[in-house]
């Protein structure tokens, strides 16, 4: 898969485009080569940002300490780490 791969140490690196300010936070399939998650919060003072760990933590059973974000702080494009997933579990929640 393009939109994510894993990293040296297990975990998994997913390439994010984010919508903030949607009706619902949904994950909504895949957006060119990465996933794409609309959000309800909005994109201000990191509200989205903390949203999206939020929804990624609770979709994918794991603890927030589990979500981190690599890069893409300010923009719609992101990539974040995910720890104690596997791959087949992330593409099934993508629909894939």
């Amino acid at each position: 898969m393009a939109w994510f791969n894993r990293a040296a140490d297990g975990s998994l690196v997913v390439s994010l485009h984010i919508q903030p300010g949607a009706k619902k936070t949904e994950i909504a399939g895949l957006h060119g080569e990465a996933l794409k998650i609309r959000l309800a919060a909005p994109p201000v003072d990191g509200k989205a940002n903390a949203a999206l760990v939020a929804f990624l933590a609770k979709t994918c059973g794991v603890p927030r300490s589990a979500v981190a974000l690599v890069s893409g702080e300010t923009s719609r494009s992101k990539r974040v780490r995910l720890q104690g997933i596997d791959a087949a579990t992330l593409e099934a929640l993508a629909g894939d």
